[in-house]
């Protein structure tokens, strides 16, 4: 029997009705993205890395002899002046005790060195008697020359005699005084500790150092007194205000740092941000090991605070800070998260959100800060793309923003 119209269209929309219902029921959901619209604005482009302060020009102040160095005269942080402060005072070594044998040897060496001198003042008296015959001689001959008695041959042999003796009589001045050093020598090897040459105590033997250059003492090595060496160190001295600051750098992150750029200083402890220059790279590399075991080369970068940026401030030497070095900037730069970008095929693609699809899209990257990335192409301002995608974002997978949910 046929169907009547009526029943024909409701048998339409009951399937269309149980067609949907199936759609409804089977579709696959949409995934839910963080979603963030590309845009323009100013991108810095900085080296990160932590560094600590340090005095420019410090001074450090050895002893100059060996000796004890006497318990010191300044305290850190005592501010000192240029060839006026005295901020070390070094008592020279004294000599040691003599045990029995060492002061026998002594001794005897006092009372051979004391005959010796006598044998040379005797040596000196023979050569002065010597001379004065000698020179008598001459004299003598010299008058009956003129007298026509002697002969020139005569007076040519007594002016010879007596140079002869003059010669003698130095030499023995000379010995004499070998004799009297080698007797000084010996009576030094007496003194005891403590005593001069004439057995009495000294008060002026130490020496006074004095400070190198204005600025406060930042170090002292040991306030008590102590015995030291020629070149140990005493202490340091500085200007607490003259500071700057210094970063070892990954070399691969160093190379893009020129002399000059401009630095962000922060986490230094204040809530303002402090502005420095970079003055020095040094040209060669250190290995050092990272906190997970890894040798890395690092370059140290030095630089400088701008001028009167720390004053005040309360910095000191070895403080710690955080660096921003800035190797460019630009304006009006097209930026996505770097969270947003992947690897494809040896370049770089993002998922851009068109209608609620995904949809792959390769993309040509600028130069990159730790958080966004230039867009030289792909994109146009105001696309919006997927940040951190999961593995079930896929071209033409559909999406929702994950805020509206």
């Amino acid at each position: 029997m046929p169907f009547k119209p009526r029943t024909i269209i409701g048998i339409l929309v009951g399937a269309v009705a149980l067609a949907g219902l199936f759609y409804v029921a089977f579709r696959p959901d949409p995934v839910p993205v963080d979603l963030v619209a590309a845009g323009r604005a100013d991108m810095r482009v900085t080296v990160d890395a932590d560094g600590k302060t340090r005095i420019k020009d410090i001074y450090e102040v050895s002893a100059p002899i060996a000796g004890t160095a006497q318990r010191s005269p300044v305290a850190v942080g005592d501010m000192v002046v240029e060839n006026e402060t005295v901020v070390a005072v070094v008592q020279p070594s004294d000599t040691g005790f003599l045990d029995t044998r060492t002061r026998v040897q002594a001794e005897a060496a006092v009372r051979e060195a004391n005959a010796a001198v006598q044998v040379a003042e005797t040596s000196v008296r023979q050569a002065e008697e010597e001379l004065n015959y000698a020179i008598s001689q001459y004299s003598r001959i010299q008058t009956l020359v003129d007298r026509g008695v002697a002969s020139l041959t005569q007076l040519e042999d007594a002016a010879q005699t007596k140079t002869v003796r003059e010669a003698a009589l130095d030499s023995a001045k000379a010995s004499r005084e070998a004799a009297a050093s080698a007797l000084a020598r010996a009576e030094a090897a007496l003194i005891e500790p403590g005593l001069t040459e004439n057995g009495e105590s000294s008060e002026t033997c130490c020496v006074s150092i004095l400070a190198p250059a204005d600025g406060a003492v930042l170090d002292i090595v040991n306030v008590s007194e102590r015995p030291v060496q020629a070149g140990a160190q005493l202490l340091s001295i500085g200007q607490p205000d003259n500071l700057e600051i210094v970063s070892d750098i990954l070399s691969s992150e160093a190379v893009r740092i020129e002399e000059g750029a401009p630095v962000l200083v922060e986490r230094w402890g204040g809530d303002e941000t402090l502005h420095a220059t970079v003055r020095e790279i040094d040209p060669a590399a250190e290995t050092k090991v990272s906190a997970l075991g890894i040798e890395e080369q690092r370059v140290d970068v030095t630089m400088d605070f701008e001028e009167g940026d720390v004053t005040g401030k309360g910095l000191g030497d070895g403080y710690a800070v955080f660096v921003r070095i800035i190797v460019w900037e630009g304006e009006n730069v097209l930026q996505v998260p770097v969270s947003a970008l992947f690897r494809d095929d040896g370049g770089w693609a993002l998922f851009a959100v068109n209608d609620g699809t995904a949809q792959q899209t390769a993309v040509e990257v600028g130069r990159r800060s730790g958080l966004m990335a230039e867009i030289l192409s792909g994109i146009e301002e105001g696309a919006r793309v997927i940040t951190h995608p999961s593995d079930r974002v896929e071209d033409g997978v559909a999406v929702v923003d994950r805020s509206t949910l």
